[in-house]
């Protein structure tokens, strides 16, 4: 008698060996699309938002002020690193590494604010077609900013990159 229970665990064994992974896997659910376009923030600054191997970045394609007083474009001036002072804010990435988690929204990014020269974590989600709202914060995003963006056309007035 122990033998044949013994076959009999065995096999009941085998089965769930050969099923268990089959039952336990879910379909793959593709990552939300990157909402790539131009979004406004603040009426201060445009952002051409991208897809970056997979996460959601983005870049600075317009100022309302792109120039200081002796019309030179606007430099990345409060830097902390000195060298990197002398950039222009046109074209500067300023929102990267966002990761998609469910559906339209994403998490883990940085979003780098030359008004102060600090970084920010971020997290982000795409309420409608033309809007997303993000948090910025450091630490814990209960006692962050929430900024929203409105998504624009990409113009040729002035102030655009």
């Amino acid at each position: 008698m122990p033998g044949r229970w013994g076959h009999l665990l065995l096999l009941g064994a085998a089965i769930i060996l050969l099923i268990a992974p089959r039952a336990l896997a879910q379909p793959a659910v593709p990552p939300p699309a990157v909402p790539q376009g131009v979004w406004l923030m603040d009426e201060q600054v445009a952002v051409q938002i991208f897809e970056c191997e997979g996460l959601m970045c983005g870049r600075i394609v317009w100022l309302l002020v792109p120039r200081d007083a002796q019309g030179a474009l606007n430099l990345d001036r409060k830097n902390p690193v000195p060298a990197l002072r002398t950039r222009k804010l046109c074209g500067l990435t300023i929102l990267w590494g966002l990761r998609p988690t469910g559906a339209n929204r994403w998490v883990d990014g940085w979003f780098y604010n030359p008004d102060d020269g600090k970084s920010y974590s971020v997290r982000a989600q795409l309420k409608s077609d033309d809007v997303i709202v993000a948090r910025l914060y450091v630490g814990v995003p209960l006692f962050g900013q929430t900024k929203t963006l409105t998504r624009v056309p990409h113009g040729v007035s002035e102030g655009w990159c």
